[in-house]
């Protein structure tokens, strides 16, 4: 009986010594904390990356359409429009030849400078997600399109026919 009992008692003292957490928590901690963390950054990472690009998009609209109105030529207002498009973007980080633009004229298509007439200006791009690598073999990053519209209207005091 008596090795019995001190075979018991040994197996209670190392049970004791397996069921004891001292110092796992924060083991138990960093690793939670490493693995909820991370999706984190990346969440940042991408909302920044496109928030910045939804700014420089909208910011290249505008002052497109706002440059285009105030040309003396259509010829003159097209190459500020895209002046004015290439920079806004190149200051967010852009590539304006990644852009889709489109300028529209109201009511006289063919007439972009009509008094009275509206110019619409949109651009449509694709802005690659931070740390993606090119999918499959196309060479082409994971992005999300990003669109943005601006509408201006010619002066009523515009000096020319």
């Amino acid at each position: 009986m008596r090795r019995a009992r001190r075979w018991t008692e040994v197996v209670r003292r190392r049970a004791g010594r397996l069921r004891a957490d001292d110092g796992s928590a924060s083991l138990e901690f960093i690793t939670v904390g490493v693995l909820l963390l991370v999706p984190l950054v990346y969440l940042v990472l991408v909302v920044s990356a496109l928030q910045g690009a939804a700014l420089g998009v909208e910011g290249a609209v505008r002052q497109a359409s706002r440059v285009f109105v105030q040309g003396e030529t259509p010829g003159e207002a097209q190459a500020a429009a895209e002046r004015a498009i290439r920079v806004t973007l190149a200051d967010y980080g852009l590539s304006a030849d990644d852009a889709e633009v489109a300028i529209i004229c109201r009511p006289e298509p063919s007439d972009c400078l009509t008094r009275r007439g509206f110019v619409t200006v949109e651009i449509a791009i694709v802005v690659p997600l931070p740390l993606v690598p090119p999918v499959l073999v196309l060479d082409v990053p994971a992005g999300v399109p990003v669109h943005a519209v601006a509408t201006e209207q010619v002066s009523r005091f515009r000096a020319g026919p």
